[in-house]
């Protein structure tokens, strides 16, 4: 078989890169119109979320949505899990900043109403969100017959961060150690390799087809995403009124582009990382890999491969932060899976082979 990626699979990550590159420059245009008022923007290049100066706050907004994870719950016809990955996309960005999200606003742009698709999307993000101590103020439902094939769901989180507690990366130093944050099976990102590897081994009824134990590939990618915003706000960086409990110099969601793609956003120059003790990969991305000829490091630029978070700190903390995460709860697994370095590269050992991938910071 030909060796799948992420381009077959229809995804251009080059010319994805370039439009954000775009997007976000004109988006910058703006900033001036804010010069001196309340709300006046930081340019966190890279970034993963953006945030305005509110005085004795800032306020963090993000966006994103569950992407093509939809097109498997229309298969399986099970909506009530992603609001898991919906709530995760959002939240989880903003927490990368140390912020704690107050509220989170959805649009289901669909090609006809289904109500009882609606209370199960709903119902299940109303859920998430009662446990992250996220209030949903609205939202917008819009029908666009002969506009969609399938509907589609974004959302975009508020957040709240006191200027002492902004986190940005500038104090991360060579010698810090990387905390990961075991990931399940995928998040809501490379999504569409995993079903162009299944549609080609399986056929296009692939989402009917065992995996194991008779749970289908339809199920098993449909697995909920895990949410870290509110346990890491309880153990790690306090919430909004609380003091920071552990000093962390930065924060990574590994969602597009993997553990190499995400992780040099937060750095500044001449800076990069070892990563020799990642998550292993859940059985689903080894059977992927292995049915689509996928080479390793196309797996980690384009799913998380078992580590999906990421906590930079000190040497001297990062024991008890690991201790704190995994007495509050196992599944995260909390580990030290590397440590920062002075070489402008990603270097990590996979989990696949055991092999070295380097990754160069450009």
């Amino acid at each position: 078989m030909t060796n799948l990626n992420y381009q077959s699979a229809g995804v251009n990550i080059e010319q994805g890169d370039k439009a954000s590159r775009i997007a976000y420059e004109n988006a910058k245009k703006t900033f001036v119109s804010r010069e001196g008022k309340i709300g006046q923007p930081f340019a966190l290049d890279g970034g993963f979320s953006g945030v305005l100066d509110m005085g004795e706050f800032l306020l963090v907004q993000n966006d994103d949505g569950v992407g093509t994870k939809f097109e498997i719950a229309e298969r399986v016809k099970k909506y009530d899990t992603l609001g898991d990955d919906l709530a995760a996309m959002v939240v989880d960005d903003a927490i990368c900043v140390g912020a704690e999200v107050i509220s989170l606003t959805n649009t289901i742009d669909t090609p006809e109403i289904n109500p009882d698709m609606i209370q199960d999307l709903t119902n299940g993000l109303a859920q998430v969100c009662l446990s992250q101590k996220i209030v949903i103020p609205g939202g917008e439902i819009a029908e666009l017959p002969g506009t969609l094939k399938r509907a589609v769901w974004n959302a975009t989180a508020v957040g709240i961060v006191k200027k002492n507690k902004f986190i940005t990366g500038k104090n991360i130093i060579a010698g810090q150690k990387i905390i990961g944050l075991k990931g399940r099976v995928l998040r809501s990102n490379g999504m569409s390799l995993a079903r162009k590897i299944c549609e080609v081994n399986f056929g296009s009824n692939w989402h009917q087809v065992r995996w194991k134990n008779n749970v289908t590939w339809g199920e098993v990618l449909l697995t909920p995403s895990k949410i870290y915003h509110r346990l890491l706000l309880a153990q790690v960086l306090g919430d909004f009124e609380s003091k920071r409990i552990f000093d962390i110099s930065g924060i990574v969601h590994v969602t597009g582009g993997g553990v190499p793609g995400n992780l040099p956003r937060i750095f500044s120059k001449n800076i990069g990382a070892l990563l020799d003790d990642l998550h292993e990969p859940h059985e689903v991305i080894k059977d992927l890999q292995r049915l689509g000829s996928v080479d390793e490091a196309e797996c980690y630029s384009t799913w998380h491969c078992g580590t999906a978070m990421l906590l930079v700190c000190n040497e001297s903390d990062a024991s008890a932060i690991c201790k704190t995460l995994n007495s509050a709860d196992k599944e995260v697994d909390a580990k030290v899976v590397g440590k920062i370095t002075n070489s402008p590269s990603i270097q990590l050992i996979s989990q696949f082979s055991g092999k070295t991938l380097d990754f160069p910071i450009t």
